[in-house]
């Protein structure tokens, strides 16, 4: 526990409780939000968007792929969303490359032949590229309209742009945070993609809600950030999985080593020499020149093209489709790269300085490779004689062990774990759920989600409250009567969820059947389950007894019949 920061508490001391129902608190102002947002989405209507007969089928016989278990049921999913009447916002969490666009081709599809327009949101001008270079193809003979908007799109075609989207001309625009300008209007938006979510700030996913409230929203991720799995394990988001991976797909050989030129040079030239390109990606654009000059004097064979943010649009577009033509060998590139970028023939990726990226980020620079039914390699280079943080070090860690094929989902559940899920409705990412633990965190945000729903949204609900009861004996399961720990766990976990009389006398008896005669202990633990349960019926938050009296404090000082109170207080008195 020290290593992870985790602060213990005394069983039976207040600090616990008391910690408890101050992260209460905050949890239940983020449900009310939560539940706001998702309140209001569900009371709204929207567009019904059914797949047209004959034509839909027709559309979904050009994908080239046979579709696995997990896409067909993530693509009913989808269409089912869409002709419920109200307003869809699913997570479509699949590992890269296991065939997420095609979800959102069909889905546009859908909403276009229904007359809608449809919006596809992604981080980087070369996957905006990349994907209205695939619409375009699948759409190909249809009456359909697209449009690009990003960095890469010459000024004049960006205006055409906003007019067609103004007028409804435009049916399907593919664009980066260009789309989120104030001055860009849709006449009738149905559908809005958000690709790659993860690399949206809280802002702009705003702006994005704020396009209009009544649309079909479709999120898809390989890697979901914390908050995003947070709020589809809630139920405030609905979640589909994609695990399996298409027919013939190996899994990624990954390896961590110091950075070691010889071994740098043999993998770039083994690539080259089997046919395929290479990805050598370093984390700032200051390192560039240096990597750039180290690839000319060790390995002079291989050709180079560079790639960065801060180059003109012309010019990246020349580089990569360069490289897309093969005309490179190596892409020495930024993390531009890392985002849905479908380059069959690259199979080998070389990361610099691995230390310096985030989890997610490696994850998806590694997807960019093994995209083909080649195997492929990833090396993740760290500095030779230095020392990693320990976070870094879980982290390749982490990646090293998840190279099956499919861990996105994995891959997000540990960096909860690491990170924690921030604030679900604020702007911090990492959170600090380490006070309470995970399980308990979920279980308490799920109960306040959950009350606040049976009550509409009203502040004060019936969530389940723990009174305290200090007594000053002994109130445990005695490892001398239940000797395994798990098993002990286990029983107070189940004491914690009894109700009533009833369920407690049973589990007495369970208790006595499985390990014999209750001691003491156990016996006044029982008891003061039953107590707590008078407690809450009377709404007492805690009593102190001691060998002269008791002191009982009242929660939030409220009494449901303070007269009849007094007068049995008088009566005892008496």
């Amino acid at each position: 526990s020290s290593e992870a920061g985790v602060q213990l508490d005394r069983l039976g001391g207040g600090a616990w409780q008391a910690r408890k129902s101050r992260l209460k608190q905050r949890v239940r102002e983020i449900a009310g939000e939560l539940i706001k947002t998702a309140a209001a989405r569900t009371l709204r209507p929207a567009p019904v968007l059914t797949p047209p007969e004959g034509l839909y089928d027709e559309f979904a016989a050009r994908f080239a792929f046979t579709e696995t278990e997990d896409q067909l049921a993530a693509i009913d999913d989808v269409l089912s969303d869409l002709q419920k009447g109200r307003p869809m916002d699913r997570l479509i969490c699949g590992d890269v490359g296991f065939g997420k666009t095609e979800i959102a081709l069909r889905s546009a599809f859908v909403a276009v032949m229904a007359g809608k327009q449809v919006a596809v949101v992604v981080p980087t001008t070369l996957l905006a590229r990349q994907h209205h270079a695939s619409f375009v193809e699948r759409f190909r003979g249809l009456p359909v309209n697209m449009a690009q908007a990003s960095r890469l799109v010459p000024r004049k075609d960006i205006e055409a742009t906003k007019k067609g989207l103004a007028n409804g001309e435009v049916d399907i625009v593919i664009g980066t945070h260009a789309l989120l300008a104030k001055d860009i209007k849709f006449r009738d938006l149905g559908l809005l993609v958000i690709d790659e979510e993860q690399h949206f700030g809280v802002r702009h996913k705003e702006r994005l809600k704020a396009l209009r409230a009544d649309v079909h929203v479709l999120t898809l991720t390989a890697t979901p950030i914390p908050r995003t799995l947070q709020l589809a394990m809630t139920g405030v988001r609905e979640l589909s999985l994609i695990t399996t991976p298409p027919v013939d797909r190996l899994a990624v050989r990954t390896f961590i080593t110091p950075f070691d030129s010889v071994t740098i040079r043999e993998t770039l030239l083994r690539e080259m020499y089997r046919g395929g390109q290479s990805f050598y990606v370093v984390p700032r654009v200051a390192d560039i020149g240096e990597i750039a000059e180290f690839l000319r004097l060790e390995v002079p064979e291989v050709k180079v093209a560079i790639a960065h943010g801060q180059m003109a649009p012309g010019q990246l577009e020349d580089v990569m489709n360069g490289f897309y033509d093969r005309k490179y060998d190596v892409l020495l590139a930024t993390t531009i790269i890392e985002s849905g970028l479908d380059i069959p023939t690259a199979n080998t990726l070389i990361v610099h300085r691995a230390d310096m990226f985030g989890l997610a980020q490696l994850y998806q620079l590694r997807g960019r490779v093994g995209r083909s039914k080649q195997r492929a390699y990833a090396l993740f280079t760290v500095p030779v004689r230095r020392t990693l943080t320990a976070t870094a070090q879980k982290r390749l860690k982490v990646l090293q062990s998840l190279d099956t094929l499919g861990a996105g989902f994995s891959l997000a559940s540990h960096d909860l774990d690491i990170r924690g899920a921030g604030n679900l409705v604020g702007e911090e990412q990492s959170g600090h759920i380490r006070e309470v633990g995970f399980e308990l965190y979920q279980a308490m945000l799920e109960e306040a989600v959950a009350s606040l729903r049976d009550e509409g949204g009203s502040e004060d609900g019936g969530e389940a409250w723990s009174p305290q009861i200090n007594i000053g004996t002994s109130v445990l399961i005695p490892e001398s009567y239940v000797e395994d720990l798990q098993t002990r766990l286990g029983l107070y976990r189940r004491l914690a969820g009894l109700d009533g009389a009833g369920e407690i006398d049973g589990f007495a008896a369970e208790l006595q059947d499985r390990f014999g005669k209750l001691p003491e202990e156990v016996s006044h633990l029982l008891e003061i389950m039953a107590i707590k349960g008078l407690c809450r019926a009377a709404n007492i938050e805690k009593i102190d007894a001691g060998p002269k009296g008791a002191v009982i404090t009242l929660r939030e000082g409220r009494f449901a019949r303070p007269d009849a109170l007094i007068d049995w207080i008088t009566k005892q008195g008496s």
